[in-house]
């Protein structure tokens, strides 16, 4: 007689261990950055068939990792703003203001270390400025932010005369071996980068205030029921965010040498989309530090493959348009699929 397979009654059955494959891959993938860090290999590995004379040597690598860090520093200050819910399109204004002010009183007075400080104060004040406009005259953060891009850039032009300022001189200098020099072939920028990550991740999922903004950017209402002050929250979230716009600012104007009315405008939207791209939620209440970090690469990656592999340029914007939006669309679907109308439509088809 064939013994039967079922267990004898009272027994409880074996649960069937997981570690399958499609389970590893199902665990791996909630490990965060995971999923973007594959899709920035997988761009790596497609300009290296493309383009191999440039993504096959290490100098492409080097000055794409002198570049990058400015807009990744300022993306992850902006990862915390959308966080809260919030969002500031200030930063290219603060950028320009506190590289003049560096410039300007390093030209001028050759003060290194005071000019440091001068600028990331600047970059800190106005930052409080905009966490003031948004919380205290009640105006939408992303109207207010709007409305002081074109201020605070309009008072670096009225300031600065409109004029480029330029720094040769500091080439070779202490503050510019420490912020930009090279360690070997290896940009020092970009440890100052990582090191932002590090801390900005801390604080947001090791931290008092990081908790806070999940709190804020996921229901202002309980916020404000479990004791959060949202206003002092947001006051503290936009200074930081102007600390690291200045901060950026400095990088850049170290890197160049140089620094230009128009400074940082050009980060505008690779910024906005380094964040989103990273998996950043768009509705609050969810950031992705390592996300933002590989989505400042993402961006970074995709205008340096395109070069070289000689497509044109405006193929560029082309190009991060559709990553932006499969990236959010992919990470909306996969963290709250009732929000995509599309899928929701579908699931309810599929029910009897």
């Amino acid at each position: 007689m064939a013994q039967s397979s079922s267990p004898a009654p009272g027994m409880v059955a074996a649960p069937r261990k997981p570690g399958g494959l499609m389970d590893r891959l199902a665990r791996l993938s909630k490990v965060e950055g995971v999923a973007i860090a594959v899709v920035f290999v997988l761009l790596v590995l497609l300009f290296c068939i493309a383009a191999p004379r440039a993504f096959l040597g290490y100098r492409l690598y080097m000055s794409f990792m002198a570049t990058v860090p400015p807009p990744m520093i300022i993306a992850l200050g902006l990862t915390l703003v959308a966080v809260a819910g919030e969002m500031d399109l200030s930063f290219p204004s603060v950028v320009a203001f506190s590289s003049y002010v560096f410039s300007i009183l390093y030209q001028n007075y050759d003060m290194t270390w005071l000019a440091l400080a001068a600028a990331l104060g600047t970059g800190t004040v106005l930052g409080l400025a905009n966490g003031l406009i948004v919380t205290q005259l009640g105006i939408p953060s992303l109207i207010a932010t709007l409305a002081t891009l074109f201020l605070w850039g309009g008072l670096t032009t009225v300031v600065s005369g409109g004029v480029s300022v330029a720094i040769p001189q500091i080439i070779g200098s202490d503050i510019q071996t420490v912020f930009v020099g090279r360690i070997g072939v290896f940009p020092v920028q970009m440890l100052w980068g990582l090191a932002t990550a590090v801390f900005v991740w801390h604080l947001l999922n090791r931290h008092r205030f990081g908790e806070n903004l999940l709190f804020i950017g996921d229901s202002a209402k309980v916020a404000k029921v479990v004791g959060i002050n949202a206003d002092r929250e947001k006051i503290k979230l936009f200074t930081l965010m102007g600390f690291l716009s200045a901060f950026a600012g400095v990088l850049l104007t170290l890197e160049t040498t140089n620094y230009f009315s128009s400074q940082g405008m050009g980060y505008l939207l690779t910024v906005v989309a380094a964040v989103f791209i990273g998996g950043t939620s768009i509705f609050g209440g969810s950031g992705k530090v390592i996300g933002t970090v590989f989505g400042a690469l993402i961006v970074a990656i995709i205008e340096a493959g395109l070069v070289a592999s000689g497509i044109q340029g405006f193929w560029t914007q082309f190009f991060i348009g559709v990553v932006f939006i499969a990236s959010v669309t992919l990470n909306t679907a996969i963290e709250d699929p009732d929000k995509v109308p599309m899928l929701k439509r579908l699931r309810s088809r599929a029910k009897p």
